[in-house]
């Protein structure tokens, strides 16, 4: 087999996959689109409950020191206020006089000429809220007026008190949450890399002042090793991005970054954010947001550190990083390669782990106890239809692992035929062996 990797792969080639086998659908396609909004299909979703679970078994039920929680998209407006957001959420757009286009700013290499027609008839640069407005009641006026949280982290600084209490946390500790974010973003991209609609998986942890940098420099290597270890991804498709220009309130701050297709671009964020949080809610709401030490009899604002990522753009990364194209060698002159196009993902975030498949139909009588047996351990499915070459290819799309065959020869030596996805080797294993050998496999 000759092996093409993922620099081969385009934007194009995945959006395919991600429609075809029923991952990420434009939402509300049968009516044009919503630019900045998605679907995610069947194996979609389930891929990213799966990445989700990751991440909260990594954070939260694997740590005595992190507990969960999960806010309401809606807050009271003046957490906005105080977070900053109304005030100084924004981005800078110019539009394309001749070509009607609108982009952002920071995102031109020359913010004089229009990127997609070169036209140097643009506006002048004017800011662009990025919240998203809403009304809460019957009546649509200012007095109304909500946002869509545009980030999870707020409610976290805002419950810090009532969370430490009912779970009593002593510092230092963190609060974790995921949950849907909203942006108005003016120019979406890069299919779900930049969405208007996106969840995020979020962390804070609140020590003290004296040892955040060491809690930083912790969570920086953590966070790192969730990519390299547990999801799969070569170090090489990897950096870190250190921030040179910081916010006020900032000590530190860096972006792992992957390469997608498009280039590099940022999937998690880790920061150092002082105390800024907490002492602007206290200022805003009137509220004590102090903590209380009672061995040291000492009033303080905890330091936080973040850990912040979205759920989206880990898929995609996970995705793009999985896709392969195999070119099989073929004698016959004139004749064109077959390609095959596997995912290769995970094991333990792959959206189905082990597909049964009876070689005939008139095995549907072993094979399907076999498959109810299997799906109460491992996310299985069932699959007689086609060929069984065509079977092992979509099997192969949606990163499938391993497919276990069920062949006349069962009958006989009570054993099936056992597939790898990324080998294609196949092995045969015992019926009374199976499980634990497939749980070798996708758990260890």
């Amino acid at each position: 087999m000759v092996q093409t990797a993922t620099e081969q792969t385009t934007m194009e080639k995945l959006v395919s996959l991600c429609k075809r086998r029923g991952f990420v659908f434009q939402s509300s396609e049968i009516y044009g689109g919503i630019n900045g909004f998605w679907d995610y299909g069947p194996y979609g979703v389930t891929l990213r409950r799966a990445v989700e679970q990751l991440w909260w078994s990594e954070i939260v039920e694997d740590r005595d020191n992190v507990v969960g929680l999960d806010s309401s998209v809606i807050c009271h407006p003046e957490v906005w206020r105080a977070s900053g957001h109304i005030e100084k959420f924004f981005d800078l757009m110019v539009d394309c006089t001749d070509c009607k286009h609108r982009h952002r700013l920071d995102q031109m290499e020359d913010p004089e000429v229009c990127p997609d027609c070169g036209s140097r008839n643009l506006t002048a640069p004017r800011e662009f809220n990025l919240m998203m407005k809403t009304y809460v009641g019957p009546i649509f006026d200012e007095e109304h007026a909500a946002y869509l949280r545009a980030e999870t982290c707020q409610p976290i600084f805002v419950d810090f008190d009532l969370v430490r209490i009912a779970s009593r946390q002593k510092l230092p500790f963190g609060i974790a949450q995921v949950g849907k974010a909203f942006r108005n973003e003016v120019t979406p991209r890069y299919f779900t890399f930049r969405s208007r609609e996106f969840v995020q998986m979020e962390m804070e942890f609140f020590c003290r002042d004296n040892d955040a940098m060491e809690w930083f420099e912790y969570w920086r290597e953590q966070r790192w090793r969730y990519y390299t270890d547990l999801l799969k991804i070569p170090s090489d498709k990897l950096r870190i991005h250190e921030h040179e220009q910081l916010a006020h309130y900032a000590k530190a701050a860096v972006d792992i970054e992957f390469q997608f297709p498009f280039g590099w671009g940022e999937m998690e964020g880790v920061h150092h954010r002082g105390t800024y949080d907490l002492s602007r809610h206290e200022e805003y709401s009137g509220k004590d947001m102090k903590y209380f030490d009672q061995e040291a009899n000492e009033r303080f604002h905890p330091t936080v550190i973040e850990t912040s990522c979205g759920l989206d753009r880990m898929c995609l990364a996970i995705l793009a990083n999985g896709y392969y194209e195999d070119l099989a060698e073929t004698k016959k002159e004139g004749k064109e390669q077959d390609v095959r196009v596997v995912l290769r993902l995970a094991p333990a975030i792959a959206p189905v782990q082990v597909a049964v498949l009876p070689l005939s139909k008139k095995l549907t009588e072993n094979a399907e106890p076999l498959y109810h047996k299997l799906r109460k351990r491992f996310r299985a499915e069932y699959d007689d239809g086609g060929s069984i070459g065509k079977r092992y290819r979509r099997q192969d799309e949606i990163g499938t692992p391993l497919c276990v065959t069920v062949d006349f020869e069962t009958l006989e030596d009570n054993a099936v035929t056992v597939r790898d996805r990324d080998e294609m080797t196949q092995e045969r294993v015992g019926l009374d062996a199976l499980d634990s050998y497939l749980a070798d496999r996708i758990f260890s």
